[in-house]
């Protein structure tokens, strides 16, 4: 099973350092320990979502601050409450002001809002949730670079195997830099505080 998990989190990191020979430009960045600073930061394309509480969210809402997005799902074995509960523990430090966590499911099946936000409030209360339509969160997914694939299981039961990846979006929600596994609260911790100098997008620092 880690196996798996490591062989998908390969193939987006391949994915993402195509882009980056597609996109070399000379931007500055941090070095980072726990994953790659893009060289130009990468937009994501607008989607529409269902919060913890039923409402849309779209990507408009990931504006203004930093923000930490992690793929999984609820029924998730190991991979994802192990993630969350790193991340939760890498928010208390607070290394970048305004941080956010946002975990979006790829199982809309069984993960509905009620659902979702008692999941990720179990490890955060300040933790966000998406869920959505299966057609919405595939196109996400995909935008994002993330691998999802629906496993059966015996008994007419299912998992769902997904790159183990955390993204790190600036303050104008577009995507600055990648984690990847195996995930330590002290390195990421000491990424991010590397990384805070860079996340505001230009329009920000014009009014700063």
């Amino acid at each position: 099973m880690r196996a798996r998990w490591l062989l998908v989190a390969a193939a987006v990191c391949a994915a993402f350092a195509g882009f980056w020979l597609a996109h070399q430009i000379d931007r500055p960045g941090p070095r980072l320990a726990s994953g790659t600073w893009l060289p130009a930061p990468r937009r994501v394309a607008d989607f529409t979502l269902t919060d913890t509480t039923g409402r849309p969210f779209t990507l408009e809402r990931l504006a203004g601050a930093p923000t930490l997005v992690f793929f999984g799902f609820t029924h998730c074995p190991d991979v994802c409450p192990t993630t969350l509960l790193k991340l939760a523990q890498l928010e208390k430090r607070a290394p970048v002001k305004g941080l956010r966590v946002l975990f979006i499911s790829i199982d809309p099946q069984r993960d509905t809002p009620p659902l979702l936000g008692m999941y990720v409030h179990a490890f955060a209360p300040e933790f966000q949730g998406l869920t959505g339509e299966p057609q919405a969160i595939a196109n996400v997914a995909r935008d994002f670079g993330v691998a999802v694939n629906r496993v059966e299981l015996p008994g007419g039961d299912y998992t769902m195997d997904h790159s183990a990846v955390v993204f790190l979006l600036d303050d104008a929600g577009r995507i600055a830099a990648i984690f990847t596994p195996p995930f330590e609260v002290a390195a990421l911790s000491a990424d991010l505080e590397r990384a805070a100098p860079y996340l505001k997008s230009r329009a920000a620092r014009a009014t700063t």
